[in-house]
């Protein structure tokens, strides 16, 4: 039987008290792959790299960046771009992106071999809805994501919940949507609105949040996570905040013999 995210919090994998759940994509590129380009395309090798900073960092949950893997494929893809750019109506650009059958086969592969190679659970982290459209909105021709609103959210997440449905057979313990660095001119709307994700992830037993620059929200629970202040991994005095789980992303600066000891901290 599947773990489920409240049975996790209640008691972690690494012994902590509180689960402590670490972003440390861009850190591990830093310091394991010394900058070089992250092995996107080549899922069991990017699972070894994530394997490097897990033996290390021993986060609770194992993130895994989708965010950052479609900033990758629309960056590198040509083609793609200009699918996504055939037409203007609102929204095409994030359902031509999502619903691209080349691209959606090779993430279901990526997140398949993660899930098998992690020792930990495995949640999968992408822009809120609102904001994955408001990236993709500029294929549409627009200059910035101002005039969109939480209607256009909404149907953005009924394209994402579609898509969400291609990992029904994969053992994920949640969907974490990155509502933080908004783009341009782009509203924040609350987890509410995203209903059609919400339907998806409870249908798989999947726990869903919202993260925001100072929390975690997770739907239907009080159950609420604090962010560990970037400020943490650079001195010996920096505080834990109150919550019932802690999320932190290490810099990618950070000094690693300083992350190495701020580590033990997080008890």
């Amino acid at each position: 039987m599947t773990l489920s995210l409240s049975e996790l919090l209640a008691e972690p994998p690494s012994g902590r008290s509180r689960a402590v759940v670490l972003d440390s994509h861009d850190y591990a590129q830093s310091v394991f792959l010394q900058g070089k380009p992250v092995p996107w395309q080549e899922p069991m090798a990017y699972a070894n790299f994530f394997g490097q900073a897990q033996g290390v960092l021993k986060s609770d949950l194992a993130l895994l960046s989708l965010d950052r893997f479609y900033a990758h494929r629309v960056a590198s893809d040509p083609t793609l771009q200009t699918a996504m750019s055939a037409k203007s109506r609102t929204g095409y650009a994030l359902r031509t992106l999502l619903g691209d059958p080349g691209t959606t086969a090779f993430v279901i592969e990526l997140v398949s071999i993660f899930s098998k190679t992690q020792r930990v659970p495995v949640v999968l982290q992408i822009p809120s809805p609102m904001q994955w459209l408001a990236r993709t909105h500029s294929f549409s021709g627009a200059t910035d994501a101002s005039g969109l609103d939480a209607d256009n959210a909404e149907n953005a997440s009924m394209y994402v919940a579609d898509w969400l449905r291609g990992f029904a057979a994969l053992p994920l313990i949640a969907v974490l949507l990155d509502d933080r660095s908004p783009a341009s001119g782009a509203k924040s709307v609350p987890l509410s609105t995203y209903s059609p994700v919400a339907n998806v992830t409870d249908h798989y037993r999947w726990a869903l949040g919202q993260r925001h620059v100072d929390r975690v929200e997770l739907h239907g629970t009080e159950l609420r996570g604090a962010v560990i202040d970037p400020e943490f991994w650079a001195n010996d005095t920096g505080t834990l905040p109150d919550g019932d789980f802690l999320l932190g992303e290490v810099p990618q600066g950070a000094v690693p013999e300083r992350v190495l000891s701020r580590i033990t901290a997080l008890v």
